[in-house]
């Protein structure tokens, strides 16, 4: 990377960036559906190109939220994913990312996905390394700013539920819950 000092902040407008890319054929999966993975893997692309730009500096994903597909993707349409940054800590960053999905023939416009990427500033050693700061520009970067916090606090509030859970439990006092499911215990 360079030697050149890193500004203290930056606004969310530096970092916003648009991945527009046509679903071709090769893209879908059994189904004729563009296929998930192909989705996540431009997710990623365009995570990655706002935070390194907002950082200055290489960036990884660390983890991934809310990647839920609200619609099917078909072939032949444009697929716009918008991505800013919309949080920095110390060294990471979360990359808020919108997708949209365009017919071309009929204008029709679907939100099909949005969603939450947490990467990581890397130095040229490979370490962290600490980002800018987030200038906010609009109530909506405010807004924003604010929801990644409560996404983070009830992130970590459910893992230590979950964590809790999964420690207490006594799989033999338990099987009576799989009298309702779909399975069948064979020993």
């Amino acid at each position: 990377m360079s030697d050149f000092p890193k500004p203290e902040f930056r606004p969310v407008s530096y970092s916003r960036v648009t991945l527009t890319e046509l679903m071709i054929p090769s893209y879908a999966n059994f189904g004729g559906k563009i296929h998930g993975g192909i989705l996540l893997s431009l997710m990623d692309k365009v995570a990655y190109a706002a935070a390194s730009k907002h950082a200055g500096n290489y960036c990884v994903t660390v983890s991934v939220d809310g990647v839920n597909f609200l619609q099917p993707v078909e072939v032949g349409e444009l697929v716009s994913l918008l991505a800013s940054v919309n949080y920095v800590g110390k060294t990471s960053l979360l990359v808020g990312i919108k997708v949209i999905a365009e017919d071309v023939r009929t204008g029709v416009v679907k939100h099909t996905n949005t969603c939450y990427f947490t990467m990581v500033a890397k130095n040229d050693d490979g370490r962290p390394t600490i980002v800018p700061g987030l200038t906010l520009e609009t109530p909506e970067d405010s807004r924003r700013f604010l929801e990644a916090i409560k996404r983070r606090e009830f992130r970590e509030q459910n893992k230590a539920e979950f964590d809790n859970a999964l420690s207490a439990l006594a799989v033999h006092n338990e099987l009576y819950l799989l009298q309702q499911e779909r399975c069948h215990i064979a020993y």
